[in-house]
């Protein structure tokens, strides 16, 4: 996990959100703090993703190990060659192996090329990457904070952006998606930013992905 400079823009986001804003101009002074982690690589930043789905932290990383010893370079092409029964033997699901099969097979015959994220916009990047089996619009939002460092990205489906807002603007009542939807417009064009902090209102240790 590397551990990177803030994005260009934090600074001048916090300036602004801060302004209009006393609930984030708060936050904003108590975490002074702020880093976004970035695994780097987009295939194995993916990868985990799908590994993690549904299971611990801990049995994660445990079974990520065992898939990685397994592929010996976690690259597409290399997991596109395994056999489904070679990485279900590494503690994966079957539907899961399936996942890893299908993403390798978007990276290596160009469905997904990340090259040509920058050139495209949100929605785009997330329309390319939920067409992988097992990458639900979540987990392509989350890539787009961590991985693509997006600045306006406002996971409405997120639990812990939920109750955040809940606990700091709406007297602890959990906002139905269109609510919250509609309260993240007030944060815009930098709602990634927003977002960070909320999450960091409800956990002192810093969000990775």
């Amino acid at each position: 996990m590397k551990t990177l400079a803030p994005p260009d823009y934090w600074q001048q986001a916090c300036a602004e959100l801060a302004a209009a804003d006393p609930v984030m101009a708060a936050l904003i002074a108590r975490y002074p703090d702020a880093r976004l982690a970035n695994r780097g690589d987009p295939f194995q930043t993916l990868a985990r993703a799908i590994v993690g789905q549904q299971i611990s932290v801990r049995a994660a990383d445990s079974v990520w190990a065992r898939f990685a010893a397994c592929a010996g370079t976690v690259s597409p092409e290399q997991v596109a060659d395994l056999e489904l029964d070679v990485l279900a033997a590494c503690g994966l699901s079957r539907r899961k192996a399936e996942y890893l099969r299908d993403l390798a097979g978007h990276f290596v015959d160009g469905r997904v090329v990340p090259a040509r994220w920058t050139h495209m916009d949100d929605e785009t990047v997330i329309a390319e990457l939920i067409d992988v089996r097992g990458i639900g619009r979540w987990t392509a939002e989350m890539f787009l904070i961590f991985n693509l460092r997006r600045p306006d990205v406002w996971p409405v489906d997120d639990i812990g952006l939920q109750k955040a807002v809940a606990l700091h603007y709406l007297s602890d009542e959990r906002p139905t998606p269109g609510i919250l939807r509609r309260h993240g417009e007030r944060h815009a064009p930098w709602r990634t930013v927003a977002t960070w902090y909320l999450w960091r209102s409800l956990d002192p240790a810093v969000v990775q992905y």
